[in-house]
């Protein structure tokens, strides 16, 4: 430990997720889409708070609260994923495990109904850490993970995402705000009413814990950005820029993929935390708030735990999609005020 941290544990388990960063204003969201996203958000929350309760692992409660928020069409992630620029859906996944410095992820998959289950079987069954595509899904399909039709993770909403993209020529990072006026009477008003500005929402999924071992983990999983070309891969598979977890904080990310890979994002959080003897609050403040503030603002954010069960979710968006839980205290929120 660095001898500038000497900070008191404050809870023996802790848990926090995100669901996405970006433009989110409360005067653009409407009462029934705040409710379900809230909803969605307290769940996703209860089913990994209640694992770490009755003992299980971080990385077991990370893995599970991913899978629940990959099976919701609400996020950007498995079920409800974006489509790239051939109408087809390319999503990425990663684990890691603090204590043990292990990690594994894939990127590409088009079958795998929950990537990140597919990360973590990277992770426990492999001397890899990141498969890519096929070699991702022939894994998958040795270790007996459920596979699905590629339109399995298709919903209408995305669809039109891709008709508008195509015909405007540019890569949309999610929800377009202006496509979802258009097509809302069409749609699921839940689903497709996410406001948001179309240069400015991350769609990501990912949680962070503490467990009562004192063990740090984090899962990040993603269906990339609406019109994405050449096998496009972003941050969140790729250990260090999107996701990471070591012994004393574990990171997962939601923003602009380049942004937070040419930064090296999470870890540059842990590095301030390790070398500089930060705290957590200082190390998010320093990386998100204030280095991403000046050279990408609006970028995106992060959920972080450290290992005294502290947690922290910065980011330098209007909005970042949230929840978390320690022994203390607990929280689900949309806006940034």
């Amino acid at each position: 430990m660095h001898p500038n941290q000497t900070q008191p544990q404050v809870s023996k388990i802790a848990i926090a997720l995100h669901g996405g960063a970006g433009t989110i204003l409360k005067s653009q969201i409407s009462a029934d889409q705040e409710a379900a996203y809230t909803e969605a958000l307290d769940t996703a929350l209860r089913t990994g708070w209640d694992l770490l309760a009755a003992g299980a692992t971080a990385l077991e409660a990370v893995t599970a609260t991913v899978v629940w928020l990959e099976n919701c069409p609400l996020f950007n992630a498995g079920k409800g994923a974006v489509f790239t620029h051939t109408g087809g859906h390319e999503l990425d996944a990663a684990v890691m495990e603090g204590h043990t410095n292990k990690a594994g992820a894939v990127a590409g998959v088009r079958t795998i109904k929950n990537p990140i289950l597919a990360a973590k079987a990277v992770m426990e069954h492999t001397d890899h850490v990141l498969l890519a595509q096929a070699g991702a899904e022939e894994l998958a399909a040795e270790q007996g993970l459920e596979l699905v039709s590629p339109d399995y993770f298709s919903t209408a909403f995305r669809k039109a995402q891709l008709d508008a993209a195509l015909v405007e020529g540019r890569v949309l990072l999610d929800h377009d705000g202006k496509i979802d006026g258009e097509i809302k009477a069409k749609q699921d008003p839940v689903i497709s009413g996410d406001p948001i500005d179309p240069n400015h929402k991350f769609g990501t999924v990912g949680a962070v814990a503490l467990d009562q071992y004192g063990h740090l983990a984090a899962a990040t999983s993603t269906g990339g950005m609406t019109n994405k070309r050449y096998n496009r891969i972003g941050d969140s598979p790729l250990i260090g820029a999107g996701t990471w977890a070591d012994e004393n904080v574990a990171i997962s990310a939601t923003g602009h993929g380049e942004v937070f890979i040419c930064n090296v994002v999470a870890y540059d959080v842990a590095a301030r935390i390790k070398y500089q003897g930060k705290s957590l609050n200082q190390a998010c403040q320093a990386t998100i708030i204030d280095h991403l503030g000046e050279v990408a603002p609006d970028s995106g954010g992060i959920v972080a735990v450290d290992r005294f069960g502290n947690v922290c979710l910065p980011f330098n968006t209007e909005g970042m999609y949230r929840a978390w839980q320690t022994e203390s205290v607990r929280g689900v929120e949309i806006y940034k005020d």
